[in-house]
């Protein structure tokens, strides 16, 4: 039994209420459809900025008619403070997932993104404090690392920090801290790394390298990288996120309040291996599937873009010690699974 089956069996023990908020995103989707198959109740909190209804929908009948029914679902912004509020009502833990992300999108714009990313961050923290929970897990980010050269990434070190988002993800943790220190809340931060996985959009300007690369792929259209292609990151599939965030949510380790973790694989693959990755598991699954399609192009290479970090690889020592997270899903095995997904709910010149 890997962790997140024993995450599955642990939850179905107890009901509590959860706010997920971002529900209608990527990883915000996951998160509710992981609580309510395991007998949770959850509360949805998204005003559609970057989610979707059609994940909801594909969420609520995914789970089924009876867990539905322990569903709830806000459309309201976090910068609302009366929103939040409401949102927090009868709440036993939050898993706070809204943002506006994107690295570029917060060099554009970072008026609007600091909105969402502090202000709205700010408002659930004090919403979750006034309505008396404890418990509040949130999305940070890798990004926080900023030119750090240490390999891999350790919690306690970060470098100069190299675009908005990035000083919003840290000043979200500040304020977290602070919150622990001044009111006593249990908060826990994630910095997630680079995270793939069913349900991530693969369109717009600012959409998550994977999903853009297999849409591109499977419309026949060119697939550009940023810079010579040795850039590394470390590609989270979308369960190790789901499991971290429910081991935050439910530890009984105070010493992890307070703390911001990696979630990660603890792995490295630049970007050239990322595209022949992705093109051979492309071409494997159209192989199984007898459809007459094969992916052949070479990747066009374009100047580095602004604000990234070269190499992203994470140390897990901390989460694993801290709340005992354990990954069960490696790039390999994670994107098998993600590409027979996007396949399917993409589309493209193969069908």
């Amino acid at each position: 039994m890997n962790k997140l089956e024993q995450l599955s069996k642990e939850l179905k023990k107890e009901q509590k209420t959860w706010l997920v908020t971002g529900n209608a995103g990527f990883i915000g989707s996951n998160l509710t459809e992981f609580l309510l198959s395991n007998g949770q109740k959850v509360v949805g909190l998204d005003n559609f900025s970057t989610g979707y209804q059609h994940n909801i929908d594909d969420v609520l009948a995914s789970v089924g008619e009876e867990a539905a029914k322990n569903f709830t679902f806000i459309e309201g912004d976090i910068a609302d403070m009366e929103t939040c509020q409401k949102a927090c009502e009868g709440v036993d833990i939050v898993l706070h997932q809204a943002a506006l992300g994107s690295v570029p999108r917060s060099i554009d714009d970072p008026v609007t993104s600091n909105r969402s990313n502090v202000t709205g961050f700010l408002n659930m923290l004090t919403a979750a404090k006034d309505a008396g929970i404890k418990r509040f897990v949130y999305a940070s980010s890798s990004s926080v690392y900023g030119d750090s050269a240490e390999l891999p990434k350790v919690e306690e070190r970060t470098g100069n920090l190299l675009s908005p988002y990035a000083a919003m993800k840290m000043t979200n943790e500040l304020y977290a801290g602070v919150f622990k220190r001044t009111y006593d809340m249990e908060t826990l931060g994630l910095r997630y790394f680079n995270v793939f996985g069913r349900r991530q959009d693969p369109n717009g300007a600012y959409a998550a390298v994977i999903p853009k690369w297999v849409g591109s792929l499977l419309e026949g259209e060119d697939v550009y990288i940023n810079g010579d292609g040795e850039t590394s990151r470390d590609f989270t599939y979308i369960d190790n996120v789901i499991q971290m965030n429910l081991l935050a949510g439910t530890t009984d380790n105070t010493e992890a309040f307070g703390e911001a973790f990696n979630v990660a694989v603890g792995g490295r693959n630049t970007l050239n291996e990322l595209y022949a990755l992705i093109k051979d598991q492309l071409n494997n699954q159209f192989k199984i599937q007898n459809l007459k399609f094969k992916i052949t192009k070479d990747p066009v290479y374009r100047d580095f873009r602004i604000g990234d970090i070269r190499h992203s690889n994470a140390n897990i020592s901390k989460a694993q010690n801290f709340v005992g997270y354990a990954p069960t899903h490696n790039i390999y095995q994670g994107m098998q699974e993600a590409i027979t997904w996007y396949i399917e709910n993409i589309g493209g010149e193969q069908k």
